[in-house]
């Protein structure tokens, strides 16, 4: 059973430990969602067809993964060993910061030292959350994971989406912060995210505590890994928990990848796409807090299964979309349910999984989060082939939705 303990439960270690999600934030919302795909395109790889561009964000993308997924486990389990997660995830913070500020050199044209940069900047930023995830432990107590979870989750939508809100003012409007063109605004956008990244992590690295190490010995990680792959196989709530939480994750990261897509597919304009993904990250920030009431009050997965019933519901809802302000309509049915189901995510694995080992556990955890959006992305993209309507091709999330939702109904209730 996972041990428990009160080092760490203070609040202003736990909302320093939820303002690194603020911090973070800012790279997933305004590099990856945001401007590095729309400026790697029109600036950086100009004249390149755009076929290729594709190709080549793609194998961007595909690295970044793949790095993460092979590595978190096993840095994992040395960070464990050691006691060694916060000074992993100030090497990954780093990283991103630094990787992220270079962006703002990068000439017209040199999209190799672009896609490099953004690359290793994913690495960072994906890979340092096996690390912050797996914090979760030293500053709060199993009763409270639900809401400092949440917390985490709720300041990420505010911060991201706050910086965001200024650099589209930024490339939209940039006389009115002193700056020629939009293009300068972009670069200073990336300057902006990388400082803004560094600034709210400090938090974290004075105040989070970090656990004694299990062993002084660094060698056997692999080995260590090894083990926790055997310890998996007896722990029955919790792989059955990652297969289930694979599965409707998988559904929820394919509408967050896709619905922009789906919108331009119905002819909707990109200022209001852009101006949903927006409404959708401070819907975000009220919402995942009240989710972590909500987790208290009704149990952790009953919460989990009232997110994924309304992700089914949006799903269905996609099938009849006519118009922009329905499509506003169904935006903020996710920001409702978006971050919650990712908080209570973490905060129930968190239960299961022993304490003295989340580093590795969570390591496995981030893992399957890399693989999520690997089946929806070409269940959609086949139905679309076969039925030729893009309505049908969302139904078919539904299945995910379905799968997760039978899974962790057979896991054992872990609630507080």
């Amino acid at each position: 059973m996972p041990t428990t303990s009160t080092e760490g439960t203070g609040r202003g270690a736990q909302w320093a430990w939820a303002f690194y999600d603020w911090a973070n934030s800012a790279f997933a919302t305004t590099v990856i969602a945001g401007f590095f795909p729309i400026f790697f395109n029109r600036y950086w790889a100009e004249g390149v067809a755009p076929s290729t561009q594709t190709l080549y964000l793609g194998l961007g993308g595909s690295i970044s993964s793949l790095v993460v997924m092979l590595l978190s486990p096993w840095l994992g389990a040395v960070a464990d060993r050691r006691g060694w997660k916060k000074r992993f995830l100030m090497a990954t913070t780093l990283l991103g910061v630094l990787s992220t500020a270079a962006l703002f050199f990068v000439s017209r044209g040199q999209w190799q030292w672009a896609l490099t940069l953004f690359t290793i900047g994913s690495i960072a930023f994906f890979g340092g959350m096996c690390f912050y995830d797996a914090l979760i432990v030293n500053v709060a107590k199993p009763q409270e994971f639900d809401r400092v979870s949440s917390l985490g989750y709720g300041l990420g939508y505010l911060g991201g989406g706050l910086l965001f809100a200024v650099n589209v003012a930024m490339a939209l409007q940039p006389q009115w912060f002193g700056l020629a063109d939009a293009g300068i605004a972009t670069r200073v956008a990336f300057l902006m995210v990388a400082f803004w990244w560094l600034a709210f992590s400090l938090p974290l690295f004075l105040k989070v505590p970090e656990r004694g190490a299990l062993s002084a010995q660094l060698a056997p990680g692999w080995r260590e890994l090894m083990n926790t792959l055997r310890r998996l196989r007896e722990m029955r709530p919790v792989w059955l928990f990652l297969i289930a939480y694979w599965l409707y994750i998988d559904g929820v990261d394919t509408i967050i990848r896709m619905a922009v897509d789906f919108g331009q597919k119905l002819g909707f304009e990109s200022d209001s796409l852009i101006g949903a993904l927006l409404m959708v990250q401070f819907i975000g920030f009220p919402m995942a807090i009240a989710f972590g009431w909500l987790g208290h009050r009704i149990g952790t997965r009953r919460a989990i299964f009232v997110a994924i019933a309304i992700y089914a519901g949006v799903t269905l809802w996609a099938y009849f979309l006519q118009t922009v302000t329905q499509f506003y309509m169904m935006a903020a049915a996710i920001g409702c349910v978006q971050g919650g189901i990712q908080a209570l995510s973490r905060s129930y694995y968190a239960r299961l999984i022993p304490e003295a080992h989340a580093g590795e556990f969570f390591g496995f955890y981030n893992m399957l989060g890399k693989f999520a959006a690997v089946i929806g992305p070409v269940l959609v993209g086949v139905t679309a082939v076969v039925s030729g309507s893009p309505r049908l091709s969302i139904l078919s999330l539904l299945i995910l939705f379905a799968a997760g939702a039978i899974l962790l109904a057979r896991v054992p209730t872990q609630d507080a």
